[in-house]
């Protein structure tokens, strides 16, 4: 079944198909009947400006507001900016307010449709840049966490670059426990999903588990160029994402016996929801018994004694973890944010899990590696601020969280990417040329660790996290 995001992207392609086609009609005419004999040469501009301006994937309007609902739990006061510094009624910011989110409208300038806008945030110590759409022109959220000693002794100043912002805003502020203190276990649909959402996170933790749901075999074809058929190659990179999942948390200080590679098979998660006792082998590979990647996993689970790739085994297999591990915060994928088919399988599972076991953690940290949307999301340069997502029609109204991350606890974040072996193949030679192309024309960067987009979008000053408390049906946690 195509996803949402598949029919946006085919959309989206389909129209810009259209599109070159009627310019290259038109480009034609006048090459033929004004006799300016320069096609080649522009169709060839053409197409640089395509891949310099017009190559994002973008499936709204930038123009439009960003839209969030916030729990009354939330502080919320209003402010302005006057000659660039930031003015609020700081009496009643609680000291415990660590996420700390600035409603803000901003409008682009002229030179903000070709250059991307971005905000400069900055006191004496601090510097942080956050960017938006090129053209925008709406409501925004900014990420000031971590700033709120320079929030009240005024000292911070905010400016826009290609872009202006509007004197009216309003600060939410969030407080939250230190849930790496907590018992924490992330659950991840692939190996790297947990680095890159939740890397600072559980690199803190003293009680932290990690969840790989599957083994991540698909897309091999990288693999294949080392004379592998599709089968051999999807197996050999399966194996090497599980060990992945099982090896790399040590970079941040947990140990492979409490990671837990579950094998199942990747873009599988849905059919096997929908059927729950049937089995769903690999969609490349063939292989279908789980129990292939699991031989260095620290203890034996239900799935274990027949290795069928089914949602009943994948359910007893969490039911048996959450019972085992007792976590009282549990970080898993966004189901409504994130809309890759396995992730937003990975909360249902854990849903009937929990009735199965009857152990309930008190708090899910959600997260989003991917977007409906807008694949660039967060924008700009590595390093900066997360600023929250494009979101046009409001989320359920949920709490936030989003930790600081230290310079080092990223280049740490940085390197633990660079171990992941589906972050590590060459880009393809367009790509190349595309970066080139926006680097010269457009003014973007990319970090020098890694060549994989997520180098840029994942290793980033903050981590953010939606707090979502659970019922309170059943055992829980505390």
């Amino acid at each position: 079944m195509e996803t949402r995001k598949q029919q946006l992207l085919r959309r989206h392609r389909r129209g810009k198909r259209l599109f070159m086609l009627a310019a290259l009609l038109v480009l034609a005419a006048l090459d033929w009947f004004g006799s300016w004999n320069s096609l080649p040469v522009l169709l060839v501009l053409a197409w640089i400006a395509h891949e310099a301006w017009f190559a994002d994937h973008l499936f709204y309007s930038p123009r439009e507001d960003y839209r969030y609902d916030f729990p009354e739990s939330a502080r919320s006061m209003p402010g302005e900016l006057r000659e660039g510094r930031l003015r609020l009624n700081t009496a009643s910011l609680a000291e415990s307010a660590d996420t700390l989110i600035l409603d803000v409208e901003i409008h682009s300038t002229w030179l903000g449709r070709w250059l991307d806008p971005h905000v400069l945030i900055r006191d004496a110590q601090y510097r942080d840049r956050q960017d938006f759409e090129r053209g925008l022109r709406g409501r925004r959220y900014l990420n000031l966490s971590g700033l709120l000693p320079a929030l009240r002794d005024g000292r911070l100043q905010l400016s826009g670059r290609f872009c202006r912002l509007l004197p009216e805003v309003r600060l939410h502020a969030f407080a939250n426990p230190d849930y790496a203190a907590r018992r924490v276990m992330v659950i991840a649909p692939h190996a790297d999903d947990a680095e890159l959402a939740a890397f600072g996170l559980y690199s803190r933790c003293a009680h932290a588990c990690i969840v790989t749901l599957t083994q991540g075999e698909i897309e091999a074809r990288n693999y294949r160029r080392m004379g592998l058929d599709k089968a051999s190659a999807a197996r050999l990179k399966g194996r090497l994402r599980s060990w992945s999942s099982l090896a790399v948390p040590l970079w941040g200080g947990v140990p492979a016996t409490q990671c837990v590679q579950l094998g199942y098979y990747c873009m599988q998660l849905a059919p096997m929801a929908a059927e729950p006792d049937k089995a769903f082998a690999s969609l490349e590979s063939g292989d279908a018994d789980i129990r292939s990647v699991r031989r260095f996993n620290p203890l034996t689970l239900p799935g274990d004694r027949d290795g069928v790739p089914s949602w009943n085994n994948l359910v007893g297999d969490l039911a048996a973890l959450l019972e085992r591990c007792r976590p009282e915060v549990v970080v898993l994928p966004h189901p409504e944010l994130d809309p890759h088919p396995d992730h937003v399988q990975a909360s249902r599972a854990l849903v009937e899990a929990v009735e199965r076991s009857g152990w309930r953690p008190g708090v899910q940290l959600l997260y989003a590696n991917h977007l409906y949307d807008n694949d660039r999301w967060p924008m700009g340069p590595a390093g900066n601020g997360v600023p929250l997502p494009p979101r046009l029609e409001p989320l359920p109204a949920d709490g936030l969280w989003s930790p600081l991350l230290s310079e080092s606890a990223r280049m740490d974040k940085a390197q633990a990417l660079a171990m992941q072996h589906d972050l590590q193949g060459p880009l393809p030679f367009r790509r190349r040329l595309r970066r080139m192309i926006q680097w010269l024309l457009a003014g973007r960067r990319w970090p020098e660790f890694g060549q994989d987009e997520f180098f840029r979008k994942a290793v980033r000053r903050h981590e953010l996290f939606w707090v979502r408390s659970t019922s309170d049906r059943g055992p829980r946690a505390h």
